[in-house]
């Protein structure tokens, strides 16, 4: 794990705060964030309705998961301004990571608790839902292992650590999946490198 930035956590509280309040008024439409569609991404479905992805990631942090974020919440974490309604994790699959995850997901409110030993699998926590993937899933040709030893991390307001994906490899992540929002939102990263 490299270098802290502090001010990627509080980029994510704004954002929440931001999706709450752009949200209010929104009515439920049953469309889930597997409904997400290219373009709009998860923030037009339901799961933008109360998304607070910050107990879980705590969660994550107290029972000692190594999971990254990467996705949106990533790119919001590196200043991205567009809004989600998902948090997506990588996690190495290792049956010690697997333990940790799954106390993760229970005290965070998960009452179905996925099967952990798929490459890539749905879970809903309170507040948050999204993928749980390791390495072995397919992701547009990219090996993303190596995206696990150069996260950076940030630490949040509340005391605890949130590892997420380094800039570059969100980038190079995005430009795999090549799905119009992931190449509207690669392009907006490279704007943002220092």
């Amino acid at each position: 794990m490299s270098r802290v930035n502090e001010a990627a956590a509080l980029r994510l509280r704004q954002a929440v705060k931001r999706t709450q309040a752009v949200t209010r008024e929104r009515v439920a439409t049953g469309r889930g964030s597997e409904e997400a569609d290219d373009v709009a991404g998860t923030f037009a479905t339901d799961g933008a309705l109360g998304f607070d992805p910050i107990p879980f990631l705590q969660a994550l942090h107290e029972a000692g998961s190594q999971a990254v974020v990467v996705g949106q919440v990533a790119g919001i974490m590196h200043g991205s301004t567009e809004l989600t309604g998902d948090l997506d994790l990588l996690w190495d699959g290792t049956p010690e990571q697997a333990h940790a995850l799954r106390d993760a997901l229970a005290s965070a409110g998960c009452t179905d608790l996925p099967d952990l030993g798929r490459s890539q699998v749905a879970y809903q926590v309170t507040g948050a839902g999204g993928d749980l993937c390791t390495p072995a899933l397919p992701w547009g040709g990219m090996d993303t292992a190596s995206c696990l030893a150069r996260a950076v991390s940030t630490r949040d307001p509340a005391g605890f650590t949130i590892r997420y994906t380094a800039l570059e490899d969100l980038i190079r992540m995005r430009r795999a999946l090549g799905r119009p929002k992931d190449r509207r939102r690669a392009d907006e990263l490279a704007r943002l490198r220092p």
